[in-house]
């Protein structure tokens, strides 16, 4: 009986082991997925000549974490026998990839909120502590064979290094909330300057003065990125070292048996032939992980050795306040939760304030070792750096007369003052500052090479403003006793360009033409609508215009019919856009019929078909109104002028829109927004440039932010001179009757 069961058991065993190969394949997937991230950051960061190799693919969250948890699966194996070398190296080198996608995850706690940052600290130390905590146990449960298991010395090392990194990344951590704090004073007082500048330049600023504001910006929103800040920090640098540390223990390892066994072919354990692809994919992962903290450490110390010596020792001893201020804080604050016994609060109190007065004693221990070692890192690395840039200078010698204009550019722009810095932290390298400059020159060349030429063609039509004025008549009678709701500016451009659609006997390359200048057009329209929508008051006219546009664009169809079948039902013009008013008038009548919505009796609050049928009644009647005699050729003509004039008045904000967006969006998404500013003022600086030329009715470059203003200015110039006209043709009449009396009194 004793021996079927062992027989049963020894089945089931075996038919559990059965997949285990597979599982190990899905841990060498894993593993390779976070070894592609690592890739994907390391190699952003050359083709960018961004050195300190910003974390955008392998950041820290909870896809990453889970990746992780996957390839962590043989160190977590309680049960499993892995006695063979291809079993243990697989061990050891999962525990040297975790401390290196450590080491890679630090930066990424700069793009965090404060809650987030706390929060994925603590998950990462929940996977770092329980991989521990099983090593630990299989150490512990077979220490009568440590002398027999393989790789083991690499194995503690590794683990040692794991739970380092795991400290230096909370040191880190806590000292992320006050220096973005600090940074966020220092960048509005920048700010402040900058914007003081920009008023001392009345009118509408240049494509010149706008590049400069932009490299101001984009060099305040670059040097205070949290990203960068930590990258520079001494635990960043840290981490680098101990990243490769990490990779030298594994490598050795792997070389040391190599030379006895063949480390790829030695698994005895559940995993069998996967073991093999579980190492080659870790140690592959290793290497590759380790070429960003590597070079953020080789920058560190490239940049800390051109400062004078006396300099770089003094700074070792000191550690600055906002590597502290977080736990300063904490321990000045009150408890967080209420003890009605006052003996009990006091001692609570004081055993908080001991327990944080040694984590600050430990916080100022790591960064003076940070600082120290750093230091020693640049006595070793100072001579080899200096070979370097000997041998640099070599170069740019016998190249120099073919890089005279570039850096006499750079040089007219004082930049000094707008990068950003934390207390006591040492200038940035002039490479450095150099390769910020160039990024944000190629930002706006890539942006060159995006040039919207329809967009820029099709402008030229535009002799004034006057359709601005004219696409709405206020003759036309309302559908609604209140006031109507406003205007965006794509809401006209896109009704306008519906109906030109629609018109009969147009020769069909104009039609095109047309659709593909309106296009390139309708995303800078569609941008300042919701930059200068300060209070977003008109977000349903925008998604009005946005549900109109998806169907003209994609369908050639407004509201369910289509334009084309449309242009042949009519005989001539007038006669589409008399059934276009129609169709968009009855939606409206109906829709204030039936509805019973106490909101809906606001205009604002209409649904986005209601608003586009609107716009189109509107439009329509206007266009029939004071057009209807014209030729359907003429009336396209016409109404693409009218575009024309929209668009132009419209885009007459891009440099104010620019300047906004260089301002804009949180300490952790600012970069983002700049170098959005600069692809912007690439693709359109040839329009700045041409719109610079046209004389605006506007008294402050702010003023035409939305159509309403611009029609209003209109209007109002309008009837200046028409009463200036009135005037002038009065007095020439008065002046000839005096002349007729003269005359007659003569005779």
């Amino acid at each position: 009986m004793a021996a079927n069961q062992t027989s049963i058991d020894t089945d089931v065993e075996r038919q559990l082991e059965a997949p285990m190969h597979f599982i190990g394949l899905y841990v060498a997937a894993a593993s390779l997925l976070c070894t592609l991230a690592m890739a994907a950051d390391a190699s952003h960061g050359f083709w960018r000549k961004r050195h300190w190799f910003p974390s955008r693919h392998f950041a820290l969250n909870a896809t990453s974490l889970t990746l992780l948890a996957v390839a962590m699966k043989l160190p977590m194996d309680l049960t499993t026998r892995m006695y063979a070398v291809t079993d243990r190296l697989a061990k050891v080198s999962s525990l040297a990839f975790m401390s290196t996608a450590t080491a890679n995850f630090l930066p990424s706690l700069g793009s965090m909120r404060d809650n987030d940052v706390f929060m994925n600290v603590v998950a990462l130390a929940i996977l770092v502590v329980t991989v521990t905590i099983n090593v630990a146990i299989q150490v512990y449960q077979i220490h009568s064979y440590l002398n027999a298991r393989v790789a083991f010395p690499e194995e503690i090392l590794a683990i040692g290094s794991m739970l380092f990194l795991l400290v230096l990344f909370a040191s880190t951590a806590l000292m992320i909330p006050p220096t973005k704090r600090y940074l966020e004073k220092k960048y509005h007082e920048m700010h402040t300057i900058a914007s003081k500048e920009e008023q001392d330049d009345k009118g509408r600023m240049c494509n010149d003065k706008l590049r400069v504001l932009i490299k101001k910006y984009w060099v305040m929103a670059e040097t205070s990125s949290p990203q960068f800040v930590i990258v520079r920090s001494v635990t960043c640098t840290t981490s680098g070292v101990v990243s490769m540390i990490v990779a030298l223990v594994l490598l050795e390892a792997e070389l040391r048996m190599s030379t006895q066994v063949n480390i790829l072919d030695q698994s005895i354990s559940s995993y069998a032939w996967s073991t093999k692809w579980i190492l080659i994919s870790q140690t592959i992962g290793v290497i590759v992980g380790t070429v960003a903290p590597a070079s953020r450490w080789f920058n560190a110390v490239k940049c800390r050795s051109k400062i004078e010596g006396s300099k770089s020792i003094k700074g070792v001893f000191t550690v600055e306040g906002y590597w502290t201020q977080k736990l300063v804080e904490w321990r000045q604050s009150s408890l967080s939760f209420q003890i009605r016994h006052l003996v009990s609060r006091k001692l609570l109190h004081h055993l908080r304030g001991m327990f944080l007065k040694l984590c600050i004693s430990i916080q100022c221990v790591i960064v003076l070792a940070s600082k120290l070692l750093l230091l020693i890192s640049v006595y070793i690395i100072s001579p080899i750096i200096s070979c370097i840039s000997y041998v640099r200078r070599l170069k740019r010698q016998t190249g120099i007369c073919h890089s005279v204009s570039e850096p006499t550019a750079q040089a007219e722009l004082d930049i000094g003052p707008y990068v950003m810095l934390l207390e006591g932290e040492q200038k940035l390298s002039e490479e450095t500052v150099e390769y910020i400059l160039n990024e944000v020159d190629s930002v706006i060349q890539k942006g060159k090479k995006r040039k919207p030429a329809n967009l820029s063609k099709f402008l030229n039509k535009s002799c004034n403003f006057n359709g601005v004025a004219e696409f709405d008549s206020h003759q036309i009678p309302s559908l609604h006793p209140e006031e109507v709701a406003p205007y965006c500016w794509s809401l006209p451009i896109v009704t306008l360009t519906s109906i030109a659609l629609a018109l009969p006997n147009v020769e069909k390359h104009k039609s095109e033409q047309l659709m593909k200048s309106v296009t390139e057009g309708i995303s800078y329209v569609k941008l300042i609508d919701t930059i200068l929508d300060k209070k977003d008051g008109l977000e349903n006219i925008r998604t009005a215009a946005d549900v109109v546009w998806v169907e003209v664009e994609l369908y050639h169809r407004w509201q369910d019919k289509d334009l084309q079948e449309t242009s042949l039902e009519g005989k001539n013009g007038a006669e589409i856009l008399r059934q276009l008013g129609d169709r968009a008038e009855k939606t409206v009548v109906e829709f204030e019929r039936d509805e019973r919505d106490y909101l809906m009796r606001e205009p604002l609050n209409w649904p986005a078909n209601v608003i586009a049928a609107y716009s189109m009644y509107r439009i329509s009647r206007t266009i029939l109104l004071t057009q209807s005699e014209k030729t359907d050729d003429e009336l396209f003509e016409h109404m693409s002028v009218m575009i024309a004039d929209v668009l132009t008045a419209c885009l007459t904000n891009l440099g104010h829109v620019i300047t906004v967006t260089c301002r804009r969006n949180a300490i952790e998404e600012r970069e983002k927004s700049v170098r959005k500013a600069a692809l912007l003022l690439g693709e359109t600086e040839d329009i700045i440039a041409h719109l610079r030329q046209r004389e605006l009715p506007l008294s402050a470059p702010d003023r035409g932010a939305s159509v309403q203003e611009w029609r209003a200015l209109i209007d109002n110039a309008n009837n200046i001179n028409r009463d200036f006209s009135s005037k002038t043709e009065i007095e020439t009449g008065t002046s000839k009757c005096r002349e007729a009396i003269v005359d007659i009194k003569v005779e």
